[in-house]
């Protein structure tokens, strides 16, 4: 099983020809693990969303959703807070910038868990739940626990300058992080804005960095010395949200395919192997790409 901790949210997402502030905006469920979760479910891949969701009608359809998708929420702890909104802007070409309202919601309240049970095989993390407190810290230490148990982990930042802060603050803490990451997931954005480099992060201590480059495909960098590039996918783009979550979500699935969900066989895993991986989290984004709103693929989708 793959358990993806994080936050769940409600985008609102403009329609229609209309543009500016009283443009009509339409509710879609969303959140970066949420989405991840959701498109592991519908990849057919056992998983497990860890995260605290509201009691309110937006919460109970964020619940179905993953019920829907076939993803366990047996660790959704639940609350009477409300559910985070994020206002998202989307650019010319489909690319999506966001807003948040997020005060007092529930996700910011979540606990650390009990030890994840036993058939757990990875965990995944990122975006805001890893800023907003109370909850990022428990967050912070539920990924620290499990890497010291040897459970393979995806760290995606995700990062959303307005809910931050510090920066620099930031910065460093994301650098803490590091040992305790199997595979490193983040765009060109993210690398920028965070203002390092692969090369000092894997020596950190995850096993494998993935860079997305929207139009420019997926790359790979390991610290076994492997490297390898896949274009992206062409498709007509409705929008770019949830590209990024279905990446994180492909790749968990693909390397478990792969028999690579552990640090020493991403280790040994080689480029073959890895063009393999990045090339159906390609696929599995454009499809993405080509919806409105995060609308992640089926397996049948990919299938050629």
């Amino acid at each position: 099983m793959i358990v993806v901790a994080g936050e769940s949210l409600i985008d609102l997402v403009p329609q229609g020809q209309e543009a500016g502030p009283l443009a009509p905006l339409l509710p879609r469920l969303g959140g970066g693990p949420y989405n991840t979760a959701v498109a592991l479910g519908r990849l057919g891949a056992p998983a497990a969303f860890c995260s605290r969701i509201s009691t309110d009608g937006f919460g109970e359809a964020l619940v179905d959703g993953l019920r829907t998708a076939g993803v366990d929420t047996s660790l959704v702890q639940r609350g009477p807070e409300p559910t985070t909104l994020a206002l998202a802007t989307l650019g010319a070409d489909g690319s999506a910038g966001y807003g948040f309202y997020a005060q007092g919601s529930a996700d910011r309240l979540f606990e650390l868990p009990p030890e994840l049970p036993s058939e757990v095989r990875a965990l995944a993390l990122g975006t805001c739940s890893l800023v907003l407190e109370p909850g990022a810290s428990a967050y912070e230490a539920l990924l620290r626990r499990e890497a010291g148990r040897g459970v393979f982990t995806l760290l995606d930042p995700n990062i959303r300058p307005g809910l931050i802060p510090d920066p620099d603050a930031y910065r460093a803490r994301f650098r803490s992080w590091l040992p305790y990451v199997t595979l490193l997931k983040l765009s060109e954005d993210d690398a920028e804005w965070l203002g390092g480099a692969v090369e000092e992060w894997l020596a950190a201590g995850p096993a494998a960095a993935v860079l997305t480059r929207g139009a420019g495909g997926l790359a790979v960098r390991t610290r076994a010395g492997v490297k390898a590039d896949v274009p992206a996918v062409r498709v007509a783009v409705a929008d770019t949200i949830g590209a990024g979550d279905t990446v994180n979500a492909a790749l968990l699935h693909r390397l478990s395919g792969h028999g690579a969900l552990s640090a020493d066989a991403l280790d040994a895993l080689g480029a073959g192997a890895w063009a393999d991986t990045l090339g159906y989290a390609a696929k599995a984004a454009a499809i993405t790409c080509s919806r409105p709103g995060a609308q992640p693929p089926y397996a049948a989708e990919l299938t050629p």
